[in-house]
């Protein structure tokens, strides 16, 4: 039975041009991506960049009292490990699988490499989607901090719920009431409010720790301005996939 994963279910790889592509490709591993699984801890040396296919990757602040908050999602949209390309190499989140799927990693040199390949005279394909893609994480960083600081919880689930919706190949997301709490760093009982007044409004369908759109302008309309800012950078500084 051929593989149903390719690394062009990923944009920025899909982006591309044919010979940097191709370049990548035998070096590109298939790994699974368990719900929970760490990709990396806080302060913890970056061995690979992993480029989500079906998965979607929270990238989370843990305060020392182990309370935490999601600050970014990463999907089929663009590339977990930025401080490795970036030249930090480490850095103070922590990444967790949040829906469960496949990534494509690749390993830091790897990719060091190909970001040295032009010896200075001129960027890459590769390094200039890199570069994009990281205005628009930090965008999604920046805004989903005023958001957490200036709108309801049901604006924020909402937000939250677009942003993962947009990373998922399918329209349902399997997810606990505590795991969102995680992510936006609330009680429990807050996001129970939250999502039966989401839910009430007929919006979403949530039953036994899964989530479908029911309402897909619906649910944005109730969003925040928080979504469109992060969704327009992204379209923006991200152009369209390319063939290969």
């Amino acid at each position: 039975m051929p593989d149903p994963h390719d690394p062009s279910q990923n944009h920025l790889l899909a982006a591309l041009p044919a010979d940097e592509y191709a370049r990548l490709l035998p070096d590109l591993e298939l790994v699974p991506m368990p719900f929970g699984e760490v990709l990396y801890e806080s302060g913890e040396q970056m061995r690979y960049v992993h480029f989500p296919v079906t998965s979607i990757v929270s990238l989370l602040y843990v305060m020392e009292d182990g309370a935490s908050a999601e600050i970014a999602i990463v999907g089929n949209e663009g590339v977990v490990g930025v401080s490795l390309f970036m030249g930090g190499e480490t850095t103070p989140s922590r990444a967790v699988v949040q829906s469960a799927g496949h990534a494509y990693r690749l390993r830091g040199q790897l990719l060091k490499d190909e970001f040295n390949r032009f010896g200075g005279r001129r960027s890459g394909a590769l390094h200039n989607l890199l570069l994009r893609y990281t205005q628009v994480l930090l965008t999604q960083m920046a805004q989903t901090a005023v958001c957490n600081r200036h709108h309801s919880l049901d604006q924020q689930l909402c937000r939250w719920l677009l942003l993962s919706f947009d990373r998922l190949p399918s329209n349902e997301l399997v997810v606990t009431q505590e795991m969102i709490a995680n992510m936006l760093g609330v009680r429990r009982e807050s996001v129970t409010e939250a999502a039966g007044n989401v839910q009430r409004a007929g919006l979403i369908e949530y039953t036994r720790g899964r989530i479908a759109v029911i309402d897909r302008p619906g649910l944005e309309a109730r969003a925040c301005e928080c979504y469109g800012v992060v969704r327009k950078e992204l379209d923006r500084l991200l152009p369209e996939t390319a063939t290969h």
